[in-house]
């Protein structure tokens, strides 16, 4: 019979009590009933969104619930870990010597007292280091697809899960690293203004919902080619107007509220003064 797992308040540090707290949620019959129910599948959509709940918190500059976020994240690594390690695959431990091992594997210039590790540069640019990163990494795909038995591609690793505008991104980068890219944004903005020229064109002929998707799709991976080669992030700018647009919405109702109204009993043109409104107010 296994021993019971440890009381969280006797662990001896944060880690190790977190870990504790995890395996006390998950016991059959001292637990979380909910958290026992839980699997891969289910906590997924969580972890997901507790990433995207850190990137807001950098993006607010708000540290004090970074922290926070943070630690959320943590704890779904420590979700997947526990019933990684009831399944018999892997524990926290694992992973955390995985990443290590990864990291040294991935520094050479940084680890080199390391045993086993080839030293470079002493003195290595961000840029090169960015390269050999890239290059390590490739070589890593490529002997994973070699073990596999299927042929290497410039694709492999872009994960399908990720959100469409960063995988776009993605994919155009592995692209772009052999050969096929244009030269500079000039030819991507004609790019850009093709694709739209093709989705008006259908509009036009009142095409099907699948043609009009397909040509949205090549829209807007164009125009995420080209923040790529502007060096804009497709994804942080689409969060950034977004934010922006709720800012400027809320002003909108905020404004009609004042008056005694509600959105559903004023004109477009009206809702669009207080929106240009609050475009100004915001240039100052």
């Amino acid at each position: 019979m296994p021993e019971p797992d440890p009381d969280p308040a006797d662990e001896a540090g944060p880690i190790a009590r977190l870990l504790a707290i995890m395996a006390r949620l998950r016991d059959p019959e001292r637990g979380c009933p909910w958290d026992v129910a839980q699997d891969f599948r289910t906590i997924a959509p969580y972890t997901i969104e507790e990433a995207y709940e850190v990137a807001d918190a950098i993006e607010k500059q708000d540290f004090a619930n970074l922290k926070d976020e943070l630690g959320d994240l943590l704890f779904q690594v420590v979700f997947h870990a526990r019933m990684a390690q009831e399944a018999g695959h892997f524990d926290f431990a694992a992973v955390a010597a995985g990443i290590s091992e990864k990291m040294i594997r991935r520094h050479p210039h940084v680890f080199a007292d390391q045993a086993g590790i080839p030293r470079s540069s002493p003195r290595i640019s961000a840029d090169a280091q960015t390269v050999n990163w890239e290059a390590q990494k490739a070589a890593e795909r490529e002997a994973a697809a070699v073990q596999d038995g299927r042929r290497p591609s410039a694709l492999d690793g872009v994960t399908p899960g990720l959100p469409a505008l960063t995988r776009a991104a993605k994919l155009q980068k592995r692209a772009a690293r052999v050969g096929f890219d244009w030269p500079d944004a000039a030819h991507v903005v004609s790019d850009v203004e093709g694709e739209f020229d093709e989705l008006k064109a259908e509009m036009a002929l009142g095409a099907p919902h699948d043609r009009l998707e397909d040509e949205m799709g090549d829209l807007l991976f164009t125009v995420v080619n080209l923040a790529r080669h502007l060096g804009v992030d497709p994804e942080s700018a689409l969060r950034r107007t977004n934010a922006k647009f709720e800012r400027r919405f809320r002003h909108v109702e905020d404004g009609l509220a004042q008056q005694g109204r509600a959105t559903q009993e004023a004109t477009l043109e009206e809702m669009d003064a207080l929106w240009r409104q609050a475009k100004e107010h915001e240039r100052r």
